[in-house]
């Protein structure tokens, strides 16, 4: 997916964030990429560019370079679901929807994942996650199915094989008829992780493994999947301290808080990064700390919900790894991961006032906080030297941005702004503001379809 051997792409004259650990910053830089790599960041012109290989120069003068952003939960088959319970909270809200979501086919996730994978290079997302959990019976290879979209959209995925096995009658939330037998949730989860997931450093494809919540997957398959995932040397994702819902659920079935069933069930820890974290306490917070535990942000979505604003403030002053995530369109219809920087910053400040989360450390959630909670720190995230080459080019000199001086300023605080380039190692996905790797009409009709197909 990279750059071909020897092709190499030179920005010049843009304003450059590199988002390293010294925050170091350029109003007006150049960046070369070779091999799919950075080769060199820096101040001002490049030095002269030797004629080894094609060299295509891209003039970036109003633009605003930043690492890729990365988007660290989504439920990209909620895509055809999208605008429905509008008024409920987490549990009415799936409540309503399991019935719908029951009929899903491969078809149907190929087409959402197409479309909302597409939405999300369009925002600037260069590495997302996907937390796809529902497998009724009968309904293909989704796991494999959502893969394939990810390979011809071309943005750097990290699918989570999904699972729930405590259905109503057990307890659980979900209907009976949509959770699996744990057996063949173990099971169908080693498959996903040797059929697909590749620990090289400049992985396309990595999985991960993620039981749903603690009201819709058991005890033993939380305590098993973990065993899997680190045996197989993966992360391991799941919801955690969303709603109060879930906090009364957990302290009338467990006799503790989500953080401390996590604990017992061995669910915190450096290579686990939980989404949401909104109902967390002090201790709480200490914890997922001491432990290198990550967690993914979801503001629009939980405002979206009522469920809450997440301490995130609390978590960044303890050390917590902390990236943003859109989390499923039919929680968060925009499903732009831009947009979250600013809602990203707007809700920390409306939980801790205005220098509760600034615009550089917005930028940094969607970025190297990010790679963080998904293990590829070392090579994304930033834009440094030897990193690879996942760049989005925002242009900052039209109307709804020229006036602002500090140019991650008017990225945060600003609208979306027209996204001008966006490379995967090297690669152009988006161009002028349009994808250059599927058709955006094709995606549309197919996702059209899917949600007339799902609502009948």
């Amino acid at each position: 997916m990279s750059t071909p051997p020897g092709q190499r792409i030179l920005l010049e004259g843009c304003a450059i964030a590199t988002v390293d650990t010294d925050g170091r910053e350029y109003q007006q830089g150049h960046i070369l990429i070779a091999d799919g790599r950075i080769a060199a960041v820096g101040a001002g012109a490049a030095t002269p560019i030797d004629d080894a290989g094609p060299l295509r120069r891209v003039d970036a003068s109003g633009c605003l370079a930043t690492p890729g952003l990365v988007n660290t939960h989504h439920h990209l088959y909620q895509w055809a679901t999208r605008g429905l319970a509008q008024q409920a909270d987490l549990f009415g809200w799936l409540t309503e929807l399991y019935p719908i979501w029951a009929r899903i086919g491969a078809e149907d996730v190929a087409a959402a994942v197409g479309a909302g994978l597409g939405w999300l290079a369009l925002s600037g997302c260069t590495t997302t996650t996907d937390h796809h959990y529902v497998f009724p019976p009968g309904a293909g290879d989704l796991f494999a199915a959502e893969v394939a979209e990810a390979g011809r959209v071309g943005l750097r995925f990290h699918p989570v094989r999904g699972s729930m096995d405590l259905g109503a009658s057990a307890g659980g939330l979900p209907p009976d008829h949509l959770v699996e037998d744990t057996d063949a949730a173990l099971a169908a989860t080693a498959e996903a992780i040797h059929r697909f997931s590749d620990p090289s450093p400049d992985a396309m494809v990595r999985v991960a493994v993620g039981p749903c919540s603690p009201f819709s997957a058991s005890e033993r398959l939380m305590r098993e999947a973990a065993a899997l995932a680190r045996n197989a040397g993966v992360r391991l994702h799941t919801h955690l301290a969303e709603t109060v819902d879930e906090e009364a659920y957990c302290r009338a079935t467990h006799g503790c808080t989500p953080a401390e069933y996590a604990e017992r069930l061995g669910w915190l820890g450096d290579d686990v990064w939980l989404a949401h974290g909104v109902h967390l306490d002090a201790e709480a917070v200490k914890r997922i700390a001491e432990t290198g535990t990550g967690l993914a942000h979801c503001p629009s979505s939980n405002a979206r919900l009522g469920a809450g604003i997440a301490p995130v403030r609390d978590l960044l002053d303890a050390g917590v790894p902390v990236g943003l995530g859109v989390d499923g369109p039919a929680s968060q219809e925009a499903g732009q991961l831009v947009a979250e920087l600013r809602q990203a910053l707007l809700v920390a400040r409306l939980r801790g006032g205005p220098t509760a989360l600034t615009a550089r450390e917005a930028l940094t959630l969607a970025t190297r906080g990010g790679a963080r909670c998904l293990g590829r720190e070392d090579d994304l995230g930033s834009i440094e030297e030897g990193k690879l080459a996942d760049i989005a080019l925002w242009r900052l000199d039209g109307l709804g941005h020229a006036d602002i001086a500090d140019p991650v300023a008017a990225l945060v605080f600003g609208a979306p702004p027209p996204l001008e380039l966006l490379l995967v190692g090297g690669r152009p996905v988006v161009e002028g503001g349009r994808l250059t790797t599927v058709d955006e009409r094709d995606l549309l009709v197919r996702a059209r379809h899917a949600a007339g197909r799902l609502r009948t």
